[in-house]
């Protein structure tokens, strides 16, 4: 069964701020990755965040990373950022 896929108010201002190409890829890959198994953990790709990260997890998608929660039949993309400001956002210094 799919996940349903549901965007904060952030993400969606992010993504349309983004550059077509990378707008597309981060789509593709929230179709192909989380919309079927938001949760497995790999080494290049979905990372599971430690407390006290502001999400449970972590996509990359080339240079971006798009952090996430899942409930239980729900993905709710939560950012949309660069390394660099991923890096501020997990409270890390810059």
């Amino acid at each position: 069964m799919p996940y349903e896929i549901r965007y904060s108010n952030e993400a969606v201002e992010q993504l349309r701020k983004s550059r077509t190409f990378d707008r597309t890829a981060i789509l593709d890959q929230i179709e192909e990755i989380l919309s079927v198994n938001p949760t497995v953990v790999s080494k290049s790709r979905v990372k599971r965040l430690r407390e006290p990260a502001p999400t449970q997890y972590r996509l990359r998608v080339g240079a971006l990373r798009v952090f996430y929660d899942v409930e239980e039949t729900a993905v709710l993309i939560i950012q949309i950022l660069s390394k660099q400001d991923s890096i501020e956002y997990l409270g890390g210094s810059p």
